[in-house]
C-alpha cells in the first residue's frame, strides 16, 4: 500500500512540476536567444587560439557577432579591473586559467555565478560531465566552471633502464635502487609548483613524500628543461620528476625514437591529477551583452560546442563524457577508470603553505 501511495505523489509530482519545467526552459531559451540577437554581440577576453572556436559559434548564430578581446595571463586581470575603476565595462566573459582569476577577479568583485545562467538541459545535465558533476575551479562552486581537462604528467623514465610496471605509487620513487638518479626541475621554479601542490595536498602522500623525495633521494638538479631531457635519454639518469612533459617535449622526443616516456599517473594507487589549463569559463557582472553571455556559455558547454573545442583547439580533452575522444590524443584523455583529482581544486590551491614546506626542505639541502 505504502509503494502504491508513494508512486502516486510521484506522478503527482511529475504532473505539477515535471511538464511546465521542460516547457519553461524552451520558452526562456527563445526568450534569451532574442535578446542576444538583439544585444547583437559578445565580447570575450581570452588568450590567443580560440578563433576556430568562435568562428564555429559565429555559424550558428549568425546574429550575434563575437567580439576576441586577446589578453594573456594576469594582464587580463589588470586590465579588466583597470577598465572598470573607469566606469568601463566591456567584457562579457571571460575564457581562462583559473589562477589568476580565482585571486584577481573573484577578489575584485567581477564574476557572476555560471550555475544561474545555464539553461540547456543536456548541459545542466551532470551525468554528462566527468565525475558526474560539474567541476568549478572557485572555493564558492559556481563562479569559474571548468570544462576542459587532461591528465598532467610530471614524472617521466628512461625505459631502457625503467620497466613502468613495476610503479604502481608514487611511494615507488622513494627506493634506495633510484637514490641518485632522478633529475628534477629546480623546486618551485616555474612550472613545478603543481606537482609539488598535488603530493603535498594528497591525503595518501602528504608532506612526508615531499620531505622524503626532496632529501632522502638526493635527486640531482637542473635548471635547463632541454638538458633534463636529454640526460633522460642519454640514460645518466632513470628518472626525471617535476616538469610536465609538453614542457619538456617527452612526446616529441619519443617520437623521434629517444628511449623517454611518462608514467600514466592516473594509474596509481594515489592516483593522477587533471589540469584545466585554459579551459575555464566565467561569467562577468554588469556586462553589456547580458543575454548573449548566457547564450555563448550554454553553447559553449553543450555537447556541440564541446566537441566543437576538441577538434578545434589541437585535440584538447573535454570534460563532457558523452562525446567521442578520437580527436583527442590519447595522452590527453583521462585514463577510464583512472583516480584523478582536479589541479584547480581549492583543496590543492593553498600554493603558500606549500613554497614555504619546500623552502625551508631545499634551504637544509643547501
Amino acid at each position: 500500500m505504502l509503494i502504491r501511495i508513494l508512486a502516486l505523489l510521484s506522478l503527482l509530482y511529475c504532473a505539477v512540476f515535471c511538464t511546465p519545467a521542460s516547457a519553461d526552459w524552451k520558452d526562456e531559451w527563445e526568450k534569451t536567444l532574442r535578446a542576444a540577437k538583439q544585444d547583437g554581440s559578445v565580447v570575450v577576453y581570452t588568450f590567443p587560439g580560440h578563433e576556430p572556436l568562435f568562428q564555429a559559434f559565429q555559424k550558428k548564430f549568425p546574429d550575434i557577432k563575437v567580439v576576441e578581446v586577446t589578453v594573456r595571463g594576469s594582464d587580463r586581470v589588470t586590465r579588466i579591473l583597470s577598465e572598470r575603476r573607469g566606469g568601463k565595462y566591456i567584457a562579457d566573459v571571460l575564457i581562462g586559467g583559473a589562477g589568476s582569476a580565482a585571486i584577481g577577479f573573484i577578489k575584485g568583485g567581477v564574476l557572476d555565478p555560471v550555475t544561474p545562467a545555464l539553461m540547456l538541459p543536456e548541459v545542466l545535465d551532470t551525468s554528462k560531465w566527468w565525475q558526474g558533476r560539474h567541476l568549478y575551479a572557485d572555493e564558492e562552486g559556481t563562479r569559474i566552471f571548468s570544462f576542459g581537462g587532461s591528465p598532467l604528467q610530471y614524472f617521466h623514465y628512461n625505459t631502457n633502464l625503467v620497466k613502468p610496471q613495476d610503479f604502481k605509487s608514487y611511494w615507488d620513487f622513494i627506493n634506495t635502487k633510484w637514490k641518485g638518479k632522478i633529475v628534477i626541475a629546480e623546486p618551485l621554479s616555474g612550472g613545478t609548483q603543481e606537482p609539488l601542490q598535488f603530493c603535498y595536498f594528497n591525503r595518501e602522500l602528504g608532506p612526508d613524500f615531499v620531505r622524503r623525495f626532496l632529501t632522502e633521494m638526493e635527486p640531482v638538479v637542473s635548471r635547463d628543461i632541454r638538458q633534463m631531457v636529454d640526460w633522460l635519454a642519454q640514460g645518466k639518469v632513470a628518472l626525471a620528476a617535476l616538469q610536465n612533459a609538453d614542457r619538456l617535449d617527452i612526446w616529441q622526443a619519443k617520437q623521434q625514437g629517444l628511449p623517454v616516456d611518462s608514467f600514466i599517473t592516473g594509474g596509481f594507487r594515489e592516483g593522477g591529477f587533471v589540469g584545466s589549463g585554459g579551459g575555464n569559463v566565467m561569467l562577468v557582472n554588469r556586462g553589456p551583452h547580458p543575454n548573449a553571455a548566457k547564450v555563448f556559455i550554454n553553447w559553449l558547454l553543450s555537447r556541440e560546442g564541446q566537441i566543437a573545442f576538441q577538434r578545434l583547439e589541437g585535440g584538447k580533452n573535454s570534460l563532457r563524457i558523452d562525446i567521442p575522444k578520437d580527436d583527442v590524443p590519447e595522452r590527453a584523455r583521462i585514463l577510464p577508470g583512472g583516480k584523478y583529482a582536479l589541479l584547480e581544486d581549492p583543496a590543492y590551491a593553498d600554493l603558500e603553505t606549500v613554497r614555504r614546506f619546500v623552502a625551508e626542505l631545499w634551504k637544509k639541502r643547501s
